[in-house]
């Protein structure tokens, strides 16, 4: 039994002398990725890395074969482990990728969906077209076409002073934190159900925006039949360029979906579906964010701006900052 201990130490201590050396190295490295020393690492540092990783692998793999000591075993795997990350994962810090995605990824996924954008835009145009014709034939279509609580009050069956009264703003800030926390997460909610149903074909997303331009029509009517329109459009502008714009890019993503699995082309139905919902998902993450920023400009802006001037120029503003961020030139990422 002692000799048996005795000779497995020394193939213990053998097998580590030959590769401790290998092992050492890469544990160097590894350390000066892990203290944010990337960019001092040498070319030959970098390329050598891959090599010692497989190399401490394949010790890792003899040692369990043949029942090595346990100190080292778990020395190995430990070192295997922390060389994956270094060898495989990402080099880019979070900052780094989210820089990426907002500087290059999202307004390059929103450039590529240009047709289906156009599209949802003219579905949410005809739905205010057709809904605000109707109720200005006859004022109970407004019901139809306006969910009672975003209504608040302003229906057919309200005065003009009091129609008037609702776009001056509030008079403090007390309670505007909820409120645009409702208008954000149903504004949400909307472009949120437009992206995911595009898999039925997208009809169901071009139903919801169709809906949405029709509640923005019939809202308009009302406030033009008072003699308000202007008033009102300045209401709506101040956080409406960015929250439609939203709901636009949200449907657009859902109409690419829809119009993938219609139609694969050479691809398998499964494949094109996954390939547009990855397009779709990148457009997505960043409608959240646009979504965030309209609710703030619902629930704060339109309230605490109560110059129909003023909120024209915000609206305007929006629309120039989102025209240039998405659709003007810019610089090609590095390769």
């Amino acid at each position: 039994m002692i000799d048996v201990k005795v000779d497995g130490r020394l193939k213990s201590q053998r097998f580590r002398q030959e590769r401790e050396a290998d092992w050492r190295r890469l544990e160097r490295l590894i350390d000066k990725v892990e203290k944010g020393a990337m960019s001092s690492l040498s070319d030959e540092e970098i390329l050598a890395a891959p090599v010692l990783y497989r190399s401490t692998l394949s010790s890792l793999s003899v040692a369990r074969a043949t029942s090595l000591d346990r100190g080292m075993i778990d020395y190995l795997e430990t070192l295997s482990a922390r060389a994956y990350f270094f060898v495989y994962g990402s080099r880019e810090t979070l900052r780094g990728q989210l820089g990426g995605f907002f500087a290059q990824k999202w307004p390059a996924a929103v450039r590529g969906l240009w047709r289906e954008t156009l599209v949802s835009v003219a579905l949410l145009v005809i739905g205010a077209l057709v809904a605000g014709w109707l109720v200005g034939q006859e004022a109970d279509w407004y019901y139809a076409f306006m969910p009672k609580e975003m209504a608040g009050g302003r229906d057919p069956a309200a005065t003009t002073e009091m129609l008037r009264s609702t776009l001056t703003g509030a008079k403090n800030s007390d309670g505007l934190s909820a409120f645009a926390t409702f208008l954000f997460t149903h504004n949400a909610q909307v472009a949120l159900l437009a992206f995911a149903l595009g898999f039925a074909l997208a009809v169901p997303s071009a139903a919801l925006v169709l809906y949405t331009g029709a509640t923005l029509g019939a809202f308009l009517a009302l406030f033009i039949s008072r003699g308000l329109g202007v008033e009102a459009g300045g209401w709506l502008a101040i956080h409406g360029v960015t929250e439609l714009f939203a709901v636009s890019l949200a449907g657009a993503a859902g109409l690419r979906i829809g119009w993938a699995v219609a139609f694969p082309g050479e691809k398998s139905r499964l494949d094109s579906a996954a390939a547009a919902g990855q397009h779709a998902a990148t457009v997505m993450g960043g409608v959240v964010v646009m979504l965030f920023f309209a609710g703030l400009l619902e629930g704060f802006g339109r309230q605490l701006i109560v110059a129909t001037p003023a909120r024209y120029a915000v609206a305007a503003a929006s629309a120039l900052i989102w025209g240039l961020y998405f659709y003007g030139p810019r610089r090609r990422a590095k390769t």
